[in-house]
């Protein structure tokens, strides 16, 4: 049997060898832990061979992934960031039975002071910020291209007018386009939502609507008071986030902080109310780490910092 789900996972079976192995999958949990067991060890299989590939200098491997701390570095070596197919139910294979390609749902799971690079099934591009998840199907059926996104993504989506992309969110608001270029911020932690159009033009929807509003290039939009803002895009170096850069343009050392908390996810008190409203402009590079951007800031104004790493906090004074 092992060889026979190797064979499906890969995608080199028949229609009826898949129906046989759903068959099998229904008829006992022991065997669905057993499918699920042999496909994250065959993803991680892959992921360490195109590692190998691409340190050659030989290829491009599909996930393209980055040290961003150095006090991930341990467990970056052992999670990174963690891909798995999620079969639970016919529900997920009920187009099989009817007769349709099977349909399988992936997830992507960013860690904190990571961020990783792949290619949907349909050419398109993404790019996945720190603390960030997109859920994905691993072939486009039907009439929409649908991803979920919770976190920050950049998508360089591939063209197809007759089949919208859509990327739904937690945060009240869907994104639709057919192919274009554009960030989307959608944390659930904080509720924000905003999109940058860089190229093309997008929709947004909000949550049960048919009709949105429309982006033209170098525009935002973004939610606040609850209503939705239009404006143009002050600085592209806000996307300089895929090659391993944060940007700061002009902000308070509060929006800074809230920042760094959600990128390296840990907890960061402020004591020192006199720098809580001074604004900040740079760029930092996060493999360098949360201690060399908060001794750089230091530069500026003077405070003290001390890590408390039981509790995963840091308290500026």
């Amino acid at each position: 049997m092992k060889k026979k789900l190797l064979k499906y996972i890969k995608g080199d079976c028949t229609f009826q060898e898949k129906k046989d192995i759903i068959q099998w999958l229904d008829s006992d949990p022991a065997n669905m832990k057993e499918y699920i067991s042999l496909r994250r060890l065959n993803d991680i299989t892959i992921w360490q061979t195109n590692s190998d590939i691409l340190s050659h200098g030989k290829s491009k491997k599909y996930f393209s992934l980055w040290s961003w701390n150095k006090y991930y570095t341990e467990i970056f070596k052992i999670a990174a960031v963690f891909i798995f197919a999620i079969f639970v139910s016919r529900f997920i294979f009920s187009d099989l039975y009817s007769g349709s390609p099977t349909v399988a749902m992936q997830t992507i799971n960013v860690p904190a002071g990571q961020r990783a690079e792949l290619t949907l099934a349909d050419g398109t591009k993404v790019w996945l910020n720190a603390n960030t998840k997109l859920i994905f199907p691993n072939q486009f059926v039907g009439k929409s291209r649908v991803v979920k996104l919770d976190g920050e993504g950049f998508f360089d989506v591939a063209h197809n007018r007759s089949i919208p992309f859509i990327v739904k969110t937690n945060n009240k608001y869907n994104v639709k386009v057919w192919g274009t270029k554009f960030n989307i911020i959608a944390y659930s932690t904080n509720k924000k939502f905003e999109t940058s159009l860089l190229d093309g033009s997008v929709e947004i929807l909000m949550s049960g609507h048919k009709t949105g509003r429309i982006l033209k290039p170098n525009e935002r939009i973004f939610s606040k008071n609850n209503k939705m803002v239009i404006s143009p895009i002050k600085n592209n170096d806000n996307f300089l986030w895929k090659e391993g850069i944060i940007n700061f343009d002009n902000v308070t050392f509060t929006e800074l902080i809230n920042k760094l908390e959600l990128y390296f996810d840990l907890k960061i008190e402020v004591r020192n109310n006199q720098i809580k409203q001074e604004h900040y402009s740079g760029k930092f590079r996060t493999k360098d780490g949360i201690e060399h951007i908060l001794k750089v800031l230091q530069l500026k104004n003077k405070f003290n910092y001390c890590i408390d790493r039981e509790f995963n906090k840091i308290i500026i004074e």
